[in-house]
């Protein structure tokens, strides 16, 4: 080695020592996402410990300053390098690599920011390395656009004004103060959080290996036992419960039995992904399934059992959702959605789906994160949408759809205690294959894995005798009515619900020319059975989404679903000349209302109107035309 390049050597090491956290950065944002961020992690610092130049090799130098610019700093020549490596492992994650650290039993992580440092990083995941280096080189590295894009350039990437252009979108888009975040915890890996490997599967490998051990140990005093060494071969078939961990007994359904089949529901549903043909992440999945470890996240909606599988049950889908594997199976009654970040523990999430239909069936949330979800469509939905229950006016916005079946992201409806300024919910529209003119209907995310069916049912039209039944909420009626209420579903989040109906029961003409009040029945059925029921007064308002009152609540009922078809409710209202009335309205079989206690009166033809003090109680009971009483709701 001669004394120049002994030379530049060291004054590379000396940058590596000086810089090294701000060039394992600069690698760690530039690596490929979908290494997950243990593997990033080590692989950053192993780009950065290995970026000295080959002894005996002369980096290339400027000519001398006398001539042009001045001789590369070892810093420059570094970061090039690192560059060169990180670029080059876009598509090829692992190729090429020099040795990287080993860590055992251990995963490392960068620590987690807030929501805006998540937004960013998710917009950094969709956009190619050559983006996220020119975001890096401008904002890690504080380099003017010209002397980046020549950085890039000498890197390697074709297009550099390109990857210039798109960070600069990315930057409006996201809206995000970029320099501050990516100094920031979240895309630090010199400073990471641990935590232990999948605990189970290593105590299954070590027992795995004992067994061999033990079958080979064993396999001499076998043969000398059984004539010829042949061994017994009449062995037990394997029972159903170990036929069911077995990912080459999985059911998995054509893809196009859904357009001929009777059964449209999720028996129907084809296995899609990438990742359908990988026995390993199957067996892990279902492994975990069968026998979670102790620090594995469950959550089951109320109601759904997480026992273990009992056969094969069927595969839906196998692949990567965001940096997470994701694997979801469904044994004829549960969806099971097992997750396995690349840097934490599995996950188990179990959602009741029996006896589901083609709308309660034609989707699943296959991803979620902060603030959006992702959902996983039926195979016979051709088209998705989202809108704003709370714009009813808007026309919904087309969704785009990857072949395999899974969504863009979707924004979720804002959390308790965030206020209610949107409410997105997702249109479905079914494919005409299903032999069937299906109209296109209403999805909500309430927090479960299956999304809620969203329906109305109209108010009782003149001079009909019976009660129109639920359907779909996507005309101008239903979505007003929706706009009203949609901010009320946040209570049913968590809950199991299946289907939300709002009944529009009855209309009554306030007091004093105050124009016209709608009574609804928010009625919320159940996977599981048991249904609640919120009545709601909607009195004219200056906005067409201000929320009504709540004039009557129950639980575990059938009142307001087709097997207990009769309500009756009452409020206190105030109207404008400061004068307060006790209102009570039945629904169509209700022929009276009688009001007694703190407020004596009768109304005919199922609505009362009474001036009453705003405190007065009084006990409302509704007249049946069969005879029968009915007594009002309460809060």
């Amino acid at each position: 080695m001669d004394e120049r390049t002994r030379a530049d050597v060291e004054r590379a090491e000396a940058a590596i020592v000086e810089h090294y956290p701000r060039l394992v950065r600069l690698a760690y944002l530039v690596l490929p996402p979908s290494m997950g961020r243990h593997r990033r992690v080590l692989t950053a610092h192993g780009l950065v410990q290995r970026a000295l130049p080959r002894a005996g090799r002369r980096p290339a130098r400027g000519l001398p300053a006398q001539r042009g610019p001045a001789p590369e700093s070892g810093y420059d020549l570094v970061r090039l390098r690192i560059l060169r490596l990180a670029l080059a492992q876009e598509g090829r994650p692992g190729r090429g690599l020099p040795a990287v650290p080993v860590v055992w039993g251990l995963r490392l992580f960068p620590r987690a920011g807030g929501a805006d440092e998540l937004a960013l990083d998710q917009a950094l995941s969709a956009v190619p390395a050559p983006v996220r280096a020119a975001i890096g080189l401008g904002h890690l590295e504080g380099l003017d656009e010209d002397t980046a894009r020549a950085v890039l350039e000498r890197a390697g990437v074709e297009d550099a004004e390109a990857a210039q252009r798109a960070a600069g979108l990315l930057e409006r888009e996201t809206g995000a103060d970029a320099a501050a975040l990516l100094n920031s915890g979240e895309f630090d890996p010199c400073t990471v959080q641990t935590r232990p490997t999948d605990l189970l599967r290593r105590r299954q490998r070590v027992r795995a290996s004992l067994a061999l051990a033990a079958v080979l140990a064993l396999g001499a005093g076998v043969a000398a036992v059984v004539p010829g060494g042949d061994g017994d071969r009449s062995g037990r078939a394997p029972t159903e419960a170990q036929q069911a961990l077995d990912p080459a007994r999985l059911l998995r359904t054509p893809n196009e039995q859904w357009a001929g089949t009777s059964r449209v529901d999720f028996t129907a549903w084809p296995a899609r992904g990438r990742e359908t043909g990988d026995k390993e992440l199957l067996a892990r999945a279902l492994g975990v399934w069968a026998a979670p470890p102790e620090d594995a996240r469950i959550t089951a909606t109320a109601g759904t059992s997480t026992r273990p599988p009992g056969r094969p049950p069927q595969l839906l889908y196998a692949g990567l959702i965001d940096n997470v594997m994701v694997v979801v199976f469904h044994d004829g009654e549960r969806l099971v959605r097992y997750a396995e970040p690349e840097d934490a523990t599995p996950t188990l999430h179990f959602a009741r789906v029996d006896d589901a239909d083609p709308t309660t069936s034609a989707g699943l949330v296959i991803g979620r994160g902060n603030g959006w979800m992702r959902y996983l469509l039926a195979p016979w939905i051709s088209d998705v949408a989202v809108r704003d229950l709370l714009v009813p006016g808007a026309p919904p916005h087309g969704l785009h759809v990857a072949p395999d079946g899974v969504t863009d992201r979707i924004a979720t409806p804002p959390g308790a205690g965030a206020g209610c300024g949107r409410w997105p919910v997702a249109q479905f529209r079914p494919s005409t294959r299903l032999g069937a003119a299906l109209p296109a209907f209403l999805l909500a995310d309430l927090d479960d894995l299956v999304p809620v069916h969203l329906t109305y049912t109209p108010p009782p039209a003149v001079g009909r005798s019976t009660v129109e039944g639920p359907r779909e909420a996507t005309d101008p009626p239903a979505l007003q009515n929706w706009a009203r209420t949609a901010c009320r579903l946040g209570s049913l989040r968590g809950a199991g619900v299946r289907s939300v109906d709002n009944w529009a029961f009855a209309e009554q003409p306030l007091p004093e020319g105050a124009g016209r009040a709608t009574w609804v029945c928010t009625r919320a059925d159940t996977w599981r059975g048991p249904g609640t029921v919120a009545v709601q007064f909607l009195p004219p308002a200056p906005r067409p989404t201000d929320p009504g009152r709540i004039a009557g609540r129950a639980v575990d009922t059938a009142a307001c679903s087709r097997f207990g078809p009769h309500v009756v409710a009452d409020v206190h209202w105030q109207a404008k000349s400061g004068t307060w009335y006790l209102l009570a309205a039945g629904s169509r079989e209700v022929v009276g209302l009688d009001a007694t206690g703190g407020v004596r009166a009768t109304g005919r033809a199922g609505a009362l109107a009474a001036p009453a003090g705003r405190d007065a109680r009084a006990e409302v009971v509704g007249r049946l035309r069969d005879g029968r009483s009915l007594r009002a709701l309460q809060p």
